[in-house]
């Protein structure tokens, strides 16, 4: 929180560490440091630079060369290719290209004219406001504490306040090349000044030394941060508290059941992924009085909104009656008013070039009681936006605790969101992966074929839980595929596929984490091998359980899930060339495997009037990384077949009509297949992948 003084910033810079450094290698650390702590500023927000002699190429003459962060940026995680680099004789040139503020979005057409030593990096619209601050080092963050002060009724009178003749105040101007001027005009006129607070937008600070122009950013927040813990001590927040939060498990039970619903209604574009936050920042704000009042006002900074839309949409949930399902009856109703006002909004404010509406559905749901959800085209930015509507709270908490909290005029408002510079860069991404937005659930996920259809759906852009009865093979499968994947797309949850409780635990933890379901991939599984006299009931029954009644449960409870979606969705079953084919002494396993297949026609049959595709993969004798190869029933097909260990594979291979081993990723691609778009029609349907095996053909 901005108003915790304890909680107070740390000056990171490592003396020995730089010692050595080139200024650019100092710019790079400076800027790590100081996105390192969210308190400094946001994810992506902000820019740092420094102006450096560097040798030309062509002549080899020293020239200076401005270093700032490229477009699109992180500044705690940037790297050295993501800096831009610009003449500054070129950049000064400019000057006598700028036809007026009506004209200087064409400002940016030139900047790739300035560049230095070939650098594709792309510059950013902020280039300017860097370039003609006359010092060599600049800061700009977008620290809560200072935005705070920024989107304050009176932010003027209470920057002089907090900071005397040492930081300066402009007021609002949308970044580009006139406030670049504006700043540039400020620091000439007051040589003494250290910085500006720019109106609700951030800070700027300077120096003409990297340590120190870090050291006084610092010391210019945590300036702000004492300021306001000591004008807001003993004052009730957000006007004091009028609801209660639920219990912890109670709050992720209400989200769970909202946000399948609320990604339903969202996703009519493309699918959107969730995420839910319920911290002690967020519950306050939406348990508050003045809750609804703040938050109609919209975000100020422009990072902020650019992340959040201009406001949210407070769900109607009444913590102290719980009435989850009243608000779920009447959720339709809520988004289609939301939409309709957004659609005005944009009527009123768009211009004769404006870009087309964008996707009109809200980004932030605040649940009071509860907490917030966030929805956005994938994981990532769901969390990061979720994280910059906190930034955003505590913005509002600090201004409505000192003076009136001011939200951006709406028309400036929309001039950014709907800027076509902001177009052109949309214009730009790169095309969606196949399984964007889309979110699995793989069931025996730590094992072999469910790593591998795992790691197949993350490469193609999904969010997938992985779910296995195994906590320390669970954990190594997640660690291994966040390490390639990221953390934010992998998520695991323990759980027995026979137990209906643990089950529906998953579901519901899988629908906090991601938001819903789009692909079930039903893998969990044993194998068991005895002649039919020496089959116990016991292992008779193990194999009906987890291969017969599993497989039920965990595709009852998706089904669930689709229907309150109502996307549609695939189901993929990974059952066994044996569920086709009989096999010596294996009756209980094979029984189980067909039962598994007749179960998916029986489900593909129900689920097709809501779009609901379940097609089956037979795999055989896929051994390596398998679980079930693991102990016992290899040692018994080994027996089975009058081989050893080492000879199953080969002999399953020369079995084969085309004598070629199965592995776990030829599985992962006939189940990336069929839950992917180009088996959008088919349903009911069996893909044997067992290298060729007559008695398994379907027809």
């Amino acid at each position: 929180m901005l108003t915790r003084a304890e909680n107070r910033l740390q000056n990171l810079w490592d003396d020995a560490r730089a010692e050595g450094m080139s200024e650019p290698e100092k710019l790079l650390y400076r800027s790590n440091l100081l996105g390192s702590d969210k308190r400094i500023t946001n994810y992506g927000g902000g820019n740092t630079s420094a102006k450096v002699m560097e040798v030309d190429p062509l002549t080899g003459e020293q020239v200076e060369v401005l270093w700032v962060k490229g477009s699109g940026g992180d500044v705690g995680s940037i790297k050295m290719d993501g800096f831009a680099t610009l003449y500054m004789d070129k950049l000064r040139a400019l000057k006598s290209k700028y036809r007026g503020v009506e004209h200087e979005d064409e400002m940016v057409g030139y900047l790739p004219h300035c560049t230095f030593n070939l650098n594709s990096r792309a510059a950013s619209i902020d280039t300017p406001l860097h370039a003609y601050v006359p010092k060599k080092h600049v800061d700009h963050m977008h620290p809560d504490a200072i935005i705070a002060i920024a989107a304050s009724k009176n932010s003027k009178e209470l920057t002089a306040e907090v900071f005397g003749n040492d930081i300066g105040w402009l007021p609002w101007k949308k970044p580009g090349y006139e406030l670049g001027l504006w700043l540039e005009k400020y620091a000439l006129e007051n040589p003494e000044a250290k910085g500006v607070v720019l109106e609700s937008h951030g800070l700027f600070t300077w120096h003409d030394d990297a340590k120190a122009c870090y050291e006084l950013t610092l010391e210019i927040i945590q300036k702000a941060m004492d300021w306001f813990a000591d004008k807001t001590a003993g004052v009730a927040a957000f006007g004091g508290e009028v609801h209660e939060s639920l219990a912890p498990d109670a709050r992720r039970a209400v989200a769970a059941r909202l946000m399948p619903a609320i990604r339903g209604f969202v996703s009519g574009n493309q699918h959107m992924v969730g995420h839910f936050e319920d911290n002690s920042a967020v519950l306050e704000f939406v348990n508050a009085r003045d809750m609804r009042e703040l938050a109609a006002l919209g975000t100020s900074c422009p990072d902020h909104f650019l992340r959040t839309k201009i406001r949210p949409l407070v769900i109607d949930f009444d913590p102290a009656q719980n009435n989850i399902d009243v608000v779920l009856d009447g959720l339709a109703d809520q988004i289609a008013a939301y939409r309709q006002d957004y659609k005005a909004y944009y009527d009123r404010c768009k211009h004769a070039d404006s870009p087309a509406l964008r996707d009109p559905n809200a980004v932030v749901y605040l649940v009071p009681g509860v907490g917030m959800i966030t929805f956005a085209k994938d994981k990532a930015t769901a969390r990061i936006s979720g994280e910059f509507y906190v930034n955003a709270i505590n913005v509002m908490r600090g201004a409505s605790s000192v003076s009136d909290y001011v939200g951006l005029p709406e028309q400036e408002a929309f001039d950014i969101e709907y800027w076509l510079l902001e177009e052109a860069k949309l214009q730009r991404m790169p095309k969606p992966k196949s399984m964007a937005g889309r979110v699995a659930l793989v069931t025996g996920g730590a094992g072999g074929i469910g790593m591998a259809t795992a790691e197949r759906y993350l490469s193609e852009g999904a969010c997938v839980m992985l779910a296995d009865i195994n906590p320390e093979t669970l954990a190594q499968a997640q660690e291994t595929l966040a390490q390639s994947f990221g953390r934010d797309v992998v998520h695991s949850v323990e759980m027995n596929v026979t137990d209906e409780t643990a089950v529906q635990a998953g579901y519901a933890d899988l629908a906090v984490a991601y938001g819903g379901l789009d692909i079930l991939v039903s893998n969990a599984g044993i194998a068991s091998s005895a002649p039919i006299e020496e089959t116990s009931l016991a292992l008779w029954q193990k194999n009906m359980d987890i291969l017969s009644t599993g497989y039920f449960l965990v595709s009852r409870e998706a089904f669930k899930v689709m229907r309150v979606q109502d996307m549609g969705g695939s189901v993929v079953f990974v059952a066994s060339k044996n569920g086709l084919a009989a096999s010596p002494n294996a009756a209980a396993y094979c029984t189980a495997k067909a039962s598994e297949i007749h179960l998916a026609r029986c489900l593909a049959l129900e689920g097709a009037e809501a779009g609901i595709r379940v097609n089956v993969v037979n795999p055989d004798a896929v051994l390596r990384g398998s679980k079930i190869w693991e102990g016992e029933w290899l040692e018994q097909r080994a027996s089975t077949y009058g081989t050893d260990k080492g000879g199953l594979e080969e002999m399953y291979r020369q079995r084969s009509m085309l004598k070629r081993s199965v592995l776990p990723e030829d599985i992962a691609e006939a189940a990336y297949f069929l839950a992917s778009d180009r088996s959008a029609k088919s349903t009911g349907n069996i893909i044997n992948v067992d290298a060729g095996n007559k008695e398994a053909f379907t027809r």
